[in-house]
């Protein structure tokens, strides 16, 4: 049975490509809200240099060496960036933009100058080719189990592992790394590791799914994810999903219109991301339009209840608190005053009796509430000028 669902290709190209999504997105996710999503890229290119370094020293292409070459150039391209913004001659961003193509200029000459026939090349670690994970395998007890997914699947423990054990260290250094530093500790000590992670995750999916893909689940999942929830926990959660879905969904997507699988799985986590920002709970576009509707409609019928208490009881009652004022002293059109007064009505703020309008003891007790400040303010004022 095992056998038949390691020979079992597409089970196998979507299994890798879930394992590269949510080894990335569980990393991906603090580094969206630290506001450093934007380094996975300067990292998934200094990588290169990191490999090509490896390879020089010990002619291995894979391996534990590689990935902690790719590590260890990842951090050096954070640590350089760092170093060049506290000169004060350059800002952070400008300085990760004159490191890692430096890095990645230099990983391409080398990779020119002595790998021109090793399988090492800047295509590879961009692009990559999900679609062929199923070649490369490794003989485990007569099981031919894909080389792609015995790493990632190694990767993904790590980081859930890194996670999982360090979450509430992560979770104050990334919401509040003052406080983590007045409590003594420095959250530095874990930004690297983090970082660190990052690139060795990366090094070991480039040659599955490559760099573009990789950035892809580190970055979008969590950024979705986030539209959806507050809670740490389920930002992780929900960014993993959303990587394995758009894992799945991308692989049947591309054999039906015959395209690149990895680019429809990058394809498939922007079109999540696309639902997040429209119909998410409570940052969407829509939730958050319809709430703007229901405000301006709430802060129309507060209107309504302060114009009917001001007249309420006055010599101009029956001309002011009657529907037809709503439209000639309140200047609301046909459309508004019908649906500030369908809203006051099931809020029960007013009652009608034919075209007049009354509070209602809560409604009543709403205008006294808005009122009020108005009112303290009036009567400092005037024991002021008393006083003058």
């Amino acid at each position: 049975m095992l056998s038949a669902l390691f020979e079992h290709i597409p089970v196998m190209i979507m299994a890798v490509g879930s394992l590269v999504g949510i080894a990335a997105s569980l990393l991906g996710t603090f580094l969206v809200l630290r506001k450093s999503s934007m380094l996975t890229d300067a990292i998934s290119h200094s990588i290169l240099l990191g490999i090509m370094v490896v390879w020089l020293l010990t002619r291995q292409t894979s391996g534990p060496l590689q990935i902690i070459g790719a590590g260890l150039s990842g951090v050096a391209t954070v640590y350089l960036s760092e170093m060049l913004a506290k000169s004060q001659r350059v800002k952070y961003d400008a300085a990760i933009g004159l490191v890692f193509p430096a890095l990645f200029a230099a990983g391409v000459l080398l990779t020119n100058l002595y790998a021109r026939n090793v399988h090492i090349d800047a295509d590879t670690v961009l692009l990559g080719e999900i679609g062929f994970v199923w070649l490369d395998t490794v003989e485990i007890r007569g099981l031919y189990v894909p080389e792609s997914l015995l790493s990632m699947g190694f990767l993904t423990v790590i980081n859930l592992l890194f996670v999982s054990l360090l979450f509430k260290e992560l979770k104050l250094s990334t919401f509040d790394p003052a406080l983590a530093r007045a409590l003594g500790f420095n959250p530095n000590l874990l930004f690297y590791p983090l970082l660190g992670l990052t690139s060795a995750t990366a090094v070991a999916a480039f040659d599955a799914v490559g760099a573009i893909l990789f950035i892809a689940f580190v970055i979008v999942p969590p950024s979705a994810a986030y539209l959806l929830t507050d809670r740490l926990w389920r930002v992780l959660l929900f960014s993993c999903t959303i990587a394995v879905a758009s894992s799945i969904s991308g692989y049947y997507l591309a054999v039906w219109l015959d395209v690149s699988i990895g680019g429809m799985m990058a394809v498939m986590t922007g079109v999540y991301f696309t639902f997040a920002f429209l119909f998410g709970p409570r940052y969407g576009l829509i939730a958050q339009e319809i709430r703007r509707k229901n405000q301006r409609l709430t802060n129309r019928s507060r209107a309504l209840v302060v114009h009917l208490y001001n007249h309420e009881r006055t010599s101009l009652q029956s001309e002011e608190n009657v529907v037809q004022a709503l439209k000639e002293h309140l200047v609301w059109n046909e459309t508004k005053a019908k649906r500030t007064l369908l809203r006051s009505l099931d809020d029960h703020l007013v009652e009608r009796e034919g075209e007049t309008l009354y509070l209602t003891a809560k409604g009543r007790a709403v205008a006294q509430e808005i009122l009020e400040p108005w009112r303290q303010n009036a009567a400092l004022m005037t024991g002021a000028d008393e006083i003058q």
